[in-house]
């Protein structure tokens, strides 16, 4: 999946947090009800202007985001 293809971040929207592309629901906010226990649905019944893809990708980018700050941090530690 390219999360590209759904998450962005605009300066005007949240003060740039990355965001489901054409709304205000953010990457952060998205990880939050994850981490409160909640599952894909009760996301998507929040906000059901939302798709499985659109929370899948804000996992991926999330992912992604935890691995490039790994290897930044490896590379300065050597």
């Amino acid at each position: 999946m390219n999360w590209r293809d759904h998450i962005h971040s605009d300066p005007g929207i949240l003060g740039g947090k990355p965001v489901v592309r054409g709304t205000r629901i953010s990457v952060e906010l998205i990880l939050e009800y994850f981490a409160d226990g909640c599952s894909l649905q009760d996301v998507l019944q929040a906000y059901d202007h939302i798709t499985a893809e659109d929370v899948r990708a804000a996992l991926s980018f999330a992912q992604e985001m935890v691995a490039e700050e790994q290897a930044l941090a490896q590379k300065r530690a050597a």
